[in-house]
């Protein structure tokens, strides 16, 4: 039964896209007989299926729920009937919501509809509370120790550290309780999590709200639950600024469309009311934070005052400076009192001064066996003893402490996330006490506690702006997403015509087919950055395209046609550059040869690779810019290795092969053509484009990069004769049409962008003035 695939649970996976190779086709003019392409109507038909996939509608893949547990509240049997439905989902519940009975009765039903044995995997000491928590509710939970388990169909617990023992496949359903763990991207436990469940059936991720800034959080979760790739998600909604490699945004246009996608997969609460459950008994007590500054002794520093803020390469240092007064003076507050504390700290040393000032502390340290840590975590929460000492990372995540409601942060840090998770030990629903948090700080670490007070307030800022759009399709019972707008089949009517030029609004694939054959005499463009930059939420629009193979299935269908519009012997100038690869995004840095991409497509479609120019840019501007790291100088001292020179443009040049009827004369001099036919040109004046800015949406991003007028006029005196018809597909703001009015040039475009289309229109009005002008004087 290992390894096999479980019935009645498989989820549908998307089909791959359509492949033109595998259309039968027909060759077109001028092309080599070896060179097939498909005909129009089997082209048209293969990219509307190509549109379909990109849609990707959310397919539920699990089952109706049957009698849920009486235990369940309302909200809770809500949720889990939406979690079975799904098949594969995410619960993103505050602390104390009741995640422990709910992945419980999620596990009972995905074990008795599969007759076949459901995992859950929970932090250190974890294990055992669920185990306590089933014998409540009424749920036989079988811990699984050293990968040792009685192969039969029900709930098996273990620890994340115990993962490498267990064979995975063995499992119709798994359960990640603290999916927070997927985090960090580059992680091991992470990594082996999605690897091991790839194929499992049914799978259920349950955590607290997530931090709004960290998608990372979100793309991974995503990725265990097989609904996106981590990757997929940064390049559809998110966008990377600068060199600050792990620091993404949501793009401005995409924030709707995202959490519609994030609702599809997961509920995310902080209270049931987020979700249409107004409760009683669901109201957290009240949080005292009460902050506690030491005052230093005058230190030997040649100063007048002490310094009043530490930074993090000496913030241990500081810890151990101060470590006798704070620590005495969290014994002084725990020994004042006869309740329960909890004491958190950040060294060892620390735990080993307390323990001799708090009578009867009891720690938790790092290496104490996995036995004994558990042990003694429980024995907390059965007020076995009245004073728990330990770290952060050991007992933040999962542990319920409600029996405590005094806690004291002996050693605060910058770590807004920790003190967070820690404070919510015990500050719960179901805490019947208001809960006191002391916060022993110093006079030289008061930009410690500026620090967390800043980022406490954006968080609650944001996690209540991230809940509530996340929820608005889940209190409308919306269970279907668009993954972008339905547009398909999508040709607008918008048209601007002038003496020399047309321009319209639309898809360039499907509003190319209106060109008739061997029309064009020259076609210059700059094709959208594949995942890089997405311009618009259109479905159509190559920049929304998942990954690079995604956007080169879309090219090639552009690419074939344009092959049948161009004359014969004629070329067509592509702009683009090499790619960077992002350590935020794909794990390492490096660079993606977007440039041969492009040839491979042409090539493909029977076009002849006829020239590449590589166009300087300043290396000095591109580090000033991108901050990227093999770029600065610091990394060349550092370790050279990873230094890199900067990045050109370039501008590939195609020709349909066969002999042309119409040849080009240029006339240019002698001196002009050595200059230009150089292959590096390095006198393109970069800020020599039109305005763009006037193009931009209110929610657009940065990138609006109009192609520079010097190489477009160069290209297009190279290679096309006055009166020729000029065409590009990706027509922005007009720069190529601008540059063939005004060269005595005829210009066709198209441009899918209202507001680029729009300023277009203008520029295009504006070179038709300059040129009839022209001719008046």
């Amino acid at each position: 039964m290992h390894n096999q695939a479980f019935p009645n649970g498989n989820p549908d996976q998307l089909n791959p896209s359509p492949s033109l190779d595998s259309v039968p086709n027909t060759p077109g003019p001028g092309c080599p007989s070896n060179i097939i392409l498909p005909t129009s109507a089997k082209r048209s038909e293969a990219y509307f299926e190509f549109l379909k996939t990109k849609q990707r509608r959310r397919v539920e893949s699990g089952f109706d729920a049957l009698v849920l547990n009486p235990a369940l509240f309302d909200f809770q049997k809500y949720i889990v009937t939406r979690a079975l439905k799904a098949g594969r989902y995410a619960i993103f519940a505050d602390c104390g919501l009741g995640k422990t009975i709910m992945q419980l009765e999620w596990a009972r039903h995905v074990a008795e509809h599969t007759s076949n044995p459901v995992l859950i995997l929970a932090p250190l000491a974890v294990s055992g509370q669920t185990i306590r928590e089933g014998e409540r509710f009424g749920y036989l939970v079988n811990r699984i120790s050293d990968g040792v388990f009685q192969d039969v169909p029900g709930i098996y617990i273990t620890n994340y550290d115990q993962l490498d023992n267990v064979d995975c496949g063995a499992f119709a359903g798994v359960v990640l309780d603290e999916s927070s763990i997927l985090k960090n991207f580059e992680g091991k436990t992470r990594n082996a999590i999605i690897q091991n469940f790839q194929n499992t059936p049914y799978k259920l991720a349950c955590t607290a709200t997530p931090s709004p800034n960290d998608p990372m959080e979100l793309g991974n979760h995503a990725e265990f639950l097989n609904v996106m790739s981590r990757n997929e998600m940064l390049s559809m909604y998110f966008v990377h600024d600068g060199g600050e490699t792990a620091k993404w945004r949501l793009k401005g246009h995409a924030i709707k469309d995202f959490w519609r996608f994030v609702s599809t997969w997961s509920v995310m609460l902080n209270k049931p009311a987020d979700i249409g459950y107004p409760m009683a008994g669901f109201d957290l007590p009240p949080l005292n934070l009460i902050e506690k500054q030491i005052k230093t002794p005058k230190r030997d520093n040649g100063r007048l005052f002490n310094d009043t803020a530490v930074s993090a390469t000496d913030f241990n240092l500081e810890l151990r400076s101060t470590r006798q007064e704070r620590m005495h003076l969290a014994a002084e507050i725990v020994n004042a009192s006869a309740e329960n504390f909890i004491v958190w700290v950040k060294q060892d040393g620390e735990a080993d001064l307390l323990k001799k000032l708090i009578p009867g502390a009891v720690e938790v340290r790092g290496s104490d066996k996995r036995e004994v840590k558990e042990e003694r975590l429980l024995g907390f929460a059965n007020n076995e003893f009245r004073v728990l000492i330990t770290k952060s990372k050991i007992a933040q995540f999962g542990l319920n402490f409600q029996n405590c409601h005094n806690q004291v942060f002996a050693s605060l840090d910058f770590s807004f996330e920790a003190l967070y998770q820690s404070i919510r030990r015990s500050y719960r629903f179901l805490q019947k006490e208001p809960v006191n948090i002391y916060l022993i700080t110093t006079d030289t670490m008061q930009n410690v506690i500026e620090s967390v007070r800043r980022k406490k307030e954006d968080f609650e800022s944001m996690q209540n702006h991230m809940t509530a759009a996340c929820n608005l399709d889940v209190l409308k019972e919306s269970t279907v997403m668009n993954k972008l707008k339905d547009c398909l089949e999508y040709l607008s009517d918008q048209e601007f015509e002038s003496e020399n030029c047309v321009i319209k609004r639309g898809d360039c694939v499907q509003l190319i087919k209106s060109i008739p054959d061997e029309s064009i005499g020259f076609s210059i463009f700059s094709p959208p950055f594949a995942e890089l930059y997405t311009y618009s939420d259109s479905i159509e629009d190559m920049g929304n395209s998942k990954d690079y193979q995604e956007f080169l299935t879309a090219f090639r269908f552009l690419v074939d046609d344009l092959f049948r519009v161009m004359w014969r012997g004629r070329n067509v100038a592509v702009h683009c550059m090499d790619l960077p690869i992002q350590k935020g995004k794909e794990g390492f840095i490096g660079l993606r040869d977007f440039s041969n991409m492009i040839r491979s497509v042409f090539e493909g479609a029977g076009f002849i690779y006829h020239s590449r120019v590589t166009i300087w840019k300043n290396p000095v501007t591109e580090m000033q810019r991108t901050k990227a790291l093999g770029l600065l100088h610091k990394q060349v001292k550092k370790d050279a290795a990873m230094s890199r020179v900067g990045l050109p443009d370039y501008l590939l040049v195609f020709r349909k092969p066969g002999d042309s009827d119409h040849p080009i004369k240029c006339n240019i001099t002698v001196d002009t053509w050595q200059m230009w036919a150089s292959p590096i040109w390095d006198d393109i004046d970069y800020g020599k484009t039109l305005n763009g800015r006037a193009g931009r949406g209110e929610q657009d991003e940065k990138h609006i990069c109009p192609l520079q007028l010097d190489t477009i006029e160069r290209a297009m005196s190279l290679w096309s004769n006055p009166g020729d018809l000029v065409y590009t597909p990706f027509a922005g703001v007009g720069s190529e049409l601008f540059e063939a009015i005004r060269l005595g040039r005829r210009g066709v475009g198209h441009e899918l962008k209202q507001s680029y289309f729009d300023l277009a229109v203008k520029n295009i009005q504006a070179a038709e003035a300059a040129r009839n002008q022209q001719k008046l004087f």
